[in-house]
């Protein structure tokens, strides 16, 4: 294990490129023309209930990237949400926490939606470049679906050749990395999720709650985004971000670097799960400790479970000496994370937490602005 620990420090000294981002202007009226912009490009074009396709990878796909999308999308229950992957079955989410069954594949999609998807929301995935997925997605476009690439599933949704020519934001880490490979699509900063041709893009991790807001109001209305965000406790989707804060710079860098390093020292972790229980809030709270880099998380219970969202969780029966992780199913999912968020930093220090954050793209309250 350590020769990875290695790999993965000369990867983050080497990799995460510098993008010049100017200061952040702030002007409500551009805020919100902006908004609306994004609202109005995303606006349903067919009759009838939307079909929203969530494509994931089954060896390795992002926790939050695909359970919050999900969740926020069939809790609305404005659209036909429907989880798609290479294989039926057993999809494996990371950092190592959950697994999930996804029961149906991309034929399937096809045989049942011949017109093709509505929206395609694309995760981040492992392998960035997986040809059953990219190929599945040239179609999609092709037939009309807008193409959605929350946080580094803009990898995929370029590999896709969506994102050449074209606007596009991301998790900071990988903004370098994109421009590289595509030197003409155009990075935005300072923007929560851009829109540009029927591709859109959002920010890192968390970006993935105020972009599926700002989808069920172009599907909706604000009414009924206002509503759903209130369950989540969210005050507000607008795309307002400071990009500003995120990056790896001076001593922040080596920091980043010797906590990710040190995950060999990961402590084994179990959350018990049920029926019902809230996939947004679950997914925050176990994405969040396994960043720290000395925690990995398993789902608890007799067997698999079925969340809110209908989603199937597998799930085992803890052994009684696994520490259990912190998670109160009373508190709203925004509230969750800010909990979660405080517990690492009772435990590990704040400069940890200030990683997390980080790699969450979360700056505290923005997930509530």
């Amino acid at each position: 294990m350590r020769w990875l620990a290695i790999a993965l420090l000369a990867g983050l000294l080497g990799c995460e490129s510098s993008v010049q981002v100017p200061p952040l202007q702030t002007d409500a009226a551009a805020i919100e023309r902006q908004a609306q912009a994004f609202v109005e490009a995303l606006k349903p074009r067919r009759k009838g209930k939307p079909v929203i396709a969530i494509v994931v990878l089954n060896d390795g796909t992002e926790i939050t990237d695909f359970l919050l999308p999900h969740a926020v999308l069939r809790r609305s229950g404005l659209a036909e949400v429907q989880a798609v992957a290479p294989r039926r079955g057993r999809v494996d989410l990371y950092p190592p926490a959950f697994t999930v069954e996804v029961p149906q594949d991309l034929t399937d999609f096809d045989r049942a939606y011949p017109a093709g998807a509505d929206y395609v929301i694309v995760p981040r995935m492992l392998d960035d470049n997986p040809p059953a997925i990219t190929a599945w997605l040239k179609r999609q476009a092709q037939r009309g679906a807008r193409i959605i690439g929350v946080c580094a599933g803009v990898l995929v949704v370029g590999q896709a050749g969506l994102l050449d020519g074209r606007r596009f934001t991301t998790h900071w880490y990988y903004r370098g990395d994109i421009l590289k490979r595509h030197p003409g699509a155009v990075y935005v900063p300072h923007q929560r999720y851009v829109v540009d041709r029927d591709v859109a893009t959002t920010t890192g991790i968390t970006a993935s709650v105020p972009a599926m807001l700002a989808l069920v109001e172009a599907i909706g209305g604000r009414p009924k985004a206002q509503a759903l965000a209130a369950e989540l406790g969210v005050d507000s989707w607008t795309p307002a971000h400071d990009s500003s804060p995120f990056g790896l710079t001076g001593g922040r860098r080596w920091d980043y670097v010797l906590t990710t390093v040190a995950f060999w020292r990961r402590e084994r972790w179990s959350v018990d799960v049920a029926d019902g229980m809230d996939d947004v809030a679950l997914a925050l709270a176990a994405d969040a400790w396994t960043r720290t880099g000395s925690v990995g998380i398993e789902a608890s219970a007799p067997g698999p479970v079925k969340l809110r969202s209908g989603l199937m969780l597998l799930a085992k029966p803890a052994a009684q000496d696994v520490p259990r992780m912190p998670f109160e199913p009373a508190l709203k999912p925004a509230q969750q994370l800010d909990r979660t968020l405080d517990e690492i930093a009772a435990r590990f220090g704040a400069a940890r937490r200030e990683r997390v954050m980080m790699e969450l793209e979360y700056a505290g309250a923005a997930l509530k602005r």
